[in-house]
């Protein structure tokens, strides 16, 4: 397998977490969170009486409710995030949700009962919290995943990941920005457009 075919295969195994973080009404820690609800998405993943196509709905779902979309693409343009008007910035906003959340709701089933441990969590700059996981995976080595969580609104919600020290905001990151440095907010939203419509056949 070679390297980037491994790093999307962690991804999307990593995605099996990164969209069950939630928080609840009673405002429990990013590791309390994140315990409850992986167990949530696992147990989308393991019910046989669900068609794949529910199962990627209900992923897909989750995705939308759990991630802080806006601080996400501010991370991802970055530099860039300045030169798109606010009509631009709402629609990359959407098209990155859709893009990010149908790439893993597609993949589901790849899922090979992987199990999900919770090995640590530590304070991270400006209020940020990071909860450190490892992903068993019955025939490959287990994954170290660091899940950046920032609280808005009394609600921690996640902000980036990191898949043995890669993340997931500056892998995108990179991507973009090489379009936006060729033709601007256009053409990227023009592309994201072009990915989320065929995104069937879309690679990592």
């Amino acid at each position: 397998m070679t390297m980037r075919r491994s790093f999307a295969r962690t991804l999307v195994l990593a995605g099996v977490a990164i969209f069950a973080i939630a928080a609840s009404a009673s405002a429990p820690g990013p590791r309390d969170v994140v315990a409850k609800t992986v167990d949530d998405v696992l147990a989308v993943l393991k019910d046989a009486s669900l068609t794949p196509e529910a199962r990627r709905d209900a992923i897909v779902e989750i995705a939308y409710q759990r991630f802080d979309f806006p601080t996400m693409s501010k991370l991802v343009l970055a530099k860039y995030w300045k030169r798109f008007d606010p009509a631009q910035r709402e629609a990359f906003q959407k098209e990155f949700k859709d893009f990010l959340a149908h790439r893993y709701g597609d993949r589901i089933d790849r899922y090979e009962q992987e199990k999900v441990e919770i090995v640590g969590e530590r304070s991270a700059k400006g209020g940020d919290a990071i909860v450190q996981t490892r992903i068993h995976r019955p025939r490959a080595e287990s994954v170290l995943v660091d899940y950046r969580l920032r609280s808005s609104g009394g609600a921690w919600r996640v902000i980036d990941v990191k898949i043995e020290g890669i993340s997931l905001v500056s892998n995108y990151r990179d991507q973009f920005h090489e379009v936006l440095s060729q033709g601007g907010p256009e053409k990227l939203l023009t592309q994201l457009r072009e990915r989320n419509a065929g995104r069937g056949g879309e690679k990592s």
